[in-house]
């Protein structure tokens, strides 16, 4: 699709919300209904697409992605009458007599730019939220999948026509393409880099964005943590999808007193959920092309593996593994992993590591593993993280009623849930003032009353 073609579809979109088809709440549940039946219709091709773009399993598939998708649909067509509702507020004194409400209104024609971890899901669900909003919507999925694009092609086009909701195909260059378009929003989840660019683009017709980035989300393990546990909701968060999370645990950040026995926990649980040769086990996944392959292999240091550390480049596929004696300055703690590498490092102190943790890019989600709430309460107080998890990982995402996103470096803005309505909803602060009285105290002439009518009103 070219410039001209790109720029006829937006304004045919906006052609369509100003109609103010959209508006009406019945016709949004009506296209989620049917998104829903659509999907449930083409589940087998989905996990089928899913399959040969990032080798994932029919569990994982349904679990990470159809499902979570089709449970945010639900979810949405629970509240999406009451989230559209006028949200009444307390009115001043001295604006009587008045009504002051917000109004939720769509933005109108949105862009949504997805990556190729979870294509479906990170491509669907803020559409979901778009759609219940009242917008229109031009979705951008990543040319690394090219499959999961196909199959999100074929749906948008059962369900919708191009003036509600259009799929754009392609790479860099239809990217930047869409990027010179004047949207009324853009929705972006990717890489740090390109969401720069994102957001320069933006700048220039001053679109407000959403941003879904990502960083090296820690994983700290503390002395008084059940480290059997630990390890087991460590190994499911970190190697999901071949650790092509955005919200994975990067690294491991242990008291240095529990790190010999937490590594072998971890060991046994790798063993435990994916066999003796992962690389044999048909759900576990792999990278997704040659040049990520290519960065994560460059990553992982022979002298430093503790275990794993095998690969197929022929198969794009490389087996958990964990490395130890890691420090700040190894490659492999100098970017975001984003692949099957757990690197361990140790703390002495609490705030030692809470200290190193601020003095890096805020980092997408954050996990804490123990038994001391005190412990607790104070990482969550000091350090500036997304989201995360006390005792568990990744599992924040999976909650319609949590809103999810970034801080900082890793991101702006949220959805999920009323959070997602709210990010493709514009909030219009309105104030009904009646005609039945007109008090008169905020009128030239000012007189000695009135000075004191409106400083016994403004306190």
């Amino acid at each position: 699709m070219t410039g001209r073609q790109m720029n006829s579809l937006v304004q045919t979109q906006r052609t369509f919300f100003r109609s103010g088809t959209t508006l009406d709440v019945s016709t949004r549940s009506r296209a989620l209904i049917k998104l829903k039946n659509c999907i449930t219709k083409y589940e087998k091709e989905i996990i089928t697409a899913l399959k040969k773009d990032l080798g994932k399993g029919s569990t994982e598939s349904y679990m990470c992605e159809i499902g979570m998708t089709l449970s945010e649909i639900n979810y949405m067509l629970r509240h999406i009458v009451s989230f559209s509702r006028e949200k009444v507020v307390r009115t001043p004194l001295s604006q009587f007599p008045a009504r002051s409400f917000q109004k939720p209104s769509p933005y109108g024609v949105v862009l949504i730019m997805s990556p190729w971890n979870y294509p479906f899901l990170l491509t669907m669900e803020p559409l979901v939220d778009a759609l219940a909003a009242g917008n229109t919507a031009v979705i951008k999925p990543s040319a690394y999948s090219p499959h999961t694009s196909t199959i999100i092609k074929r749906i948008i086009s059962e369900c919708f026509g191009e003036h509600y909701v259009a799929v754009v195909t392609g790479g860099r260059v239809e990217n930047a393409f869409l990027l010179e378009q004047h949207f009324d929003y853009i929705f972006f989840t990717g890489s740090k880099d390109v969401g720069k660019e994102v957001l320069r683009h933006a700048a220039d017709h001053l679109t407000p964005v959403t941003l879904e980035l990502g960083g090296k989300s820690p994983c700290i393990v503390e002395k008084s943590a059940n480290l059997k546990l630990a390890a087991r909701r460590i190994v499911f968060g970190k190697f999901l999808n071949c650790g092509q999370t955005c919200v994975a645990p990067d690294y491991i950040y242990c008291d240095a007193s529990v790190k010999e026995q937490l590594i072998r926990e971890i060991c046994r649980e790798i063993k435990r959920q994916f066999g003796d040769n992962p690389l044999q086990n048909p759900n576990y996944g792999k990278i997704v092309n040659k040049k990520h392959y290519r960065r994560l292999r460059k990553l992982m240091d022979p002298a430093k593996v503790v275990f794993g550390g095998s690969f197929d480049p022929t198969t794009l596929r490389i087996s958990p593994t964990v490395m130890d004696n890691v420090t700040f300055r190894d490659a492999v703690m100098k970017e975001e992993i984003f692949g099957p590498i757990l690197p361990i490092v140790t703390y002495a102190s609490l705030e030692s590591a809470i200290h190193k943790i601020n003095s890096m890019p805020h980092p997408l989600a954050l996990y804490l593993f123990t038994g001391n709430k005190h412990f607790a309460k104070r990482v969550l107080s000091h350090c500036s993280f997304g989201g995360g998890c006390i005792n568990d990982t990744i599992i924040h995402l999976a909650s319609s009623e949590l809103g999810f996103g970034g801080f900082g470096e890793s991101g702006m803005g949220s959805y999920h849930g009323k959070a997602g309505f709210d990010t493709f909803s514009h909030y219009k602060s309105v104030v009904d003032k009646k005609t039945w009285l007109d008090l008169p105290m905020r009128y030239q002439p000012y007189r000695f009353i009135s000075d004191r009518l409106i400083r016994m009103f403004l306190k």
